[in-house]
C-alpha cells in the first residue's frame, strides 16, 4: 500500500462532514491528514508542512479552489486531486489547466478515491525517482530534472506539473508514437476519464505553445495520436 511510505495529504474543503469523511477513510489506509478550510489556509500550509498530495475542493470562502491552485503552482509541484460537487465540463477543464492532476465529482465512492490517490503518488514517487538525475537534451530542448528546469534555446520555460511530466516522458520516448489512452494510463497513472482524450489533446497544445521553437517536434499523428520528432528539413 501506498500509505505504509507515510505520505501526508492536505485536504481542503469548508465542508466539515465531507472533511472528516474523507480524512477518516485515507487515515484507516495509513496516511497522515492535514486540512484546510480555504484557499488562503491551503498556501499558508504547504509553506510549513511536507505535503505529498492535495486534494481541493473548488468553491470555498476566502479563495476558492482554482485561485489558489494557480498561485501554488508559481511555486509548487504537489499532486493535486480537484474534489467538488461541480461536475460542468468547463469547470473540470479549467481546473486541469490550472494545473490539477485530477478530478471527481461528489457523490464518489471512497474506493475511487482512494484509487486515484495512489495512483498520484505511485505515479509522482516514481517519477521522481526514475527521474531526479542526469541532464536531458533532444534538439534544442535541455531539461535539468533535478530542478525541474526546462530550457529551449538557453531560454528558461514555465511549464506546469502535468506539462513537465508529459515532456519528460516524450523526451524518455523519442520518435516512439503514443495514442491517448497510453499517455492517459503513463502520464496521468490510471485509466483517466475527467476530461478523457480532451484532457490530453489541452495539454499537449498548450505544451506545444509554450515551447515555443521546439513546439514543432510535439507532431500529430493523425488518427493515431502524438510523437516526439524533430522536424526533418
Amino acid at each position: 500500500m501506498m500509505g505504509q511510505r507515510n505520505f501526508t495529504i492536505l485536504v481542503a474543503d469548508d465542508e466539515a462532514e465531507m472533511t472528516a469523511f474523507i480524512s477518516e477513510y485515507i487515515e484507516k489506509e495509513g496516511y497522515r491528514v492535514v486540512t484546510a478550510e480555504n484557499g488562503r489556509e491551503l498556501l499558508d500550509i504547504i509553506n510549513t508542512h511536507k505535503i505529498d498530495l492535495i486534494l481541493l475542493d473548488v468553491m470555498m470562502p476566502v479563495m476558492n479552489g482554482f485561485e489558489a491552485l494557480k498561485e501554488m503552482r508559481m511555486t509548487r509541484k504537489i499532486p493535486v486531486i480537484m474534489v467538488t460537487a461541480k461536475s460542468d465540463e468547463n469547470d473540470r477543464i479549467q481546473g486541469l489547466k490550472s494545473g490539477a492532476d485530477d478530478y471527481i465529482i461528489k457523490p464518489f465512492s471512497p474506493r475511487e478515491l482512494l484509487a486515484r490517490v495512489e495512483a498520484q503518488l505511485r505515479r509522482n514517487y516514481e517519477f521522481n525517482e526514475e527521474n531526479d538525475t542526469g541532464e536531458m537534451t533532444y534538439g534544442i530542448i535541455e531539461v535539468n530534472p533535478g530542478a525541474r528546469k526546462v530550457y529551449v534555446n538557453n531560454e528558461l520555460i514555465s511549464l506546469t506539473r502535468k506539462e513537465y511530466d508529459l515532456l519528460i516522458h516524450f523526451l524518455n520516448h523519442p520518435e516512439q508514437v503514443f495514442n491517448r489512452e497510453q499517455l492517459l494510463d503513463r502520464v496521468w497513472g490510471m485509466n483517466y476519464t475527467a476530461g478523457g482524450h480532451r484532457t490530453v489533446d489541452t495539454h499537449m497544445k498548450t505544451l506545444r505553445f509554450k515551447m515555443k521553437q521546439a513546439g514543432e517536434y510535439f507532431q500529430t499523428v493523425y488518427g493515431v495520436g502524438y510523437v516526439l520528432e524533430k522536424v526533418k528539413t
